[in-house]
């Protein structure tokens, strides 16, 4: 049989389809792992530095201790800021932000000093008994934060909230 009579009908497999396939497939990884993501962050804990209560107002101040994972490939450099602090939709407070920067897919802590002000309280008294009581609490903070990432000349802003 000649060596026409042997081939198989149809495409066949070659090294230059396999390297194509391959280097696609290795800039699709590429492209999707770059693709910047907000940081993860994570409250471990809060401690109380100083309480006074002065009826009907109560003033805390915190530390808050958060725990904040840069999942990208590029250092985040960021500004100071701060955090808003609120209780059943009503400011109660915020959170210094220094500025710093935290390097490609890290973690690290942060501890952040928290001033509260319970003037606002008083209108939902009876609900921060409660929650007292229960020993939780639920708080709601909002933060924009405004820096770059850097990597091989090029910057990108990357906007937190």
């Amino acid at each position: 049989m000649s060596k026409e009579g042997r081939r198989k009908s149809g495409p066949g497999w070659s090294w230059t389809s396999a390297i194509v396939g391959a280097a696609t497939a290795a800039a699709a990884v590429a492209a999707l792992s770059a693709k910047p993501r907000d940081p993860d962050f994570h409250l471990i804990s809060i401690d109380l530095t100083s309480f006074k209560l002065h009826f009907p107002v109560l003033d805390a101040e915190l530390i808050l201790t958060v725990h904040v994972t840069n999942p990208n490939v590029a250092s985040i450099n960021y500004s100071s800021t701060e955090m808003s602090i609120f209780y059943s939709g009503e400011h109660l407070g915020s959170a210094r932000v220094k500025a710093g920067s935290q390097p490609p897919r890290s973690c690290q802590v942060l501890r952040l000093p928290v001033r509260l002000s319970g003037g606002q309280l008083a209108h939902h008294g009876k609900q921060f008994v409660s929650d007292v009581a229960k020993r939780e609490m639920l708080l709601d903070a909002t933060v924009d934060i405004e820096g770059f990432a850097k990597e091989n000349k090029s910057a990108l802003e990357v906007f937190i909230r």
